[in-house]
């Protein structure tokens, strides 16, 4: 009974912080790019975590600015669609891999990932968007 309630509160833990870090993976796939672009480069070490850091930020600022200065919903739908597809992929990923170890069937696995997947990529959407709008208001 242990283990099962053990199970229970680590998945959930897990939900919760894919749902605050959601916002974090395009920059994190980002830095990741840069860094093995330039770590195959025999550029060293130092250099391509510069560049990935860099990257990352990049990345951020973008969004942010676009999400800040652009009036056209469309444009801030894609901006923000940018930012949710690496999270809904990181997220469908989380969710099936937790759930794999307790659900035999692949086609329950892939709807309850596909699910959990869109609720993450949603849950980024969401968190950019308030970052966006709380830093227009402050303009």
């Amino acid at each position: 009974m242990f283990l099962i309630m053990l199970a229970i509160s680590l998945t959930i833990a897990a939900g919760f912080i894919a749902f605050k870090l959601a916002v974090f993976a395009l920059p994190f796939w980002v830095a990741m790019s840069v860094f093995q672009y330039m770590y195959g480069s025999d550029t060293g070490i130092f250099l391509p975590g510069l560049a990935a850091f860099g990257g990352a930020i990049a990345s951020v600022v973008f969004v942010i600015a676009v999400l800040a200065f652009a009036s056209n919903p469309f444009v801030r739908l894609v901006a923000l669609g940018l930012f949710a597809i690496p999270a809904t992929i990181a997220g469908y990923a989380l969710i099936y891999g937790i759930a794999k170890n307790a659900i035999d069937s692949s086609v329950a696995l892939n709807i309850l990932g596909g699910i959990g997947g869109i609720v993450i990529g949603g849950s980024a959407m969401a968190h950019l968007n308030a970052i966006g709008v709380a830093f227009f208001s402050r303009i």
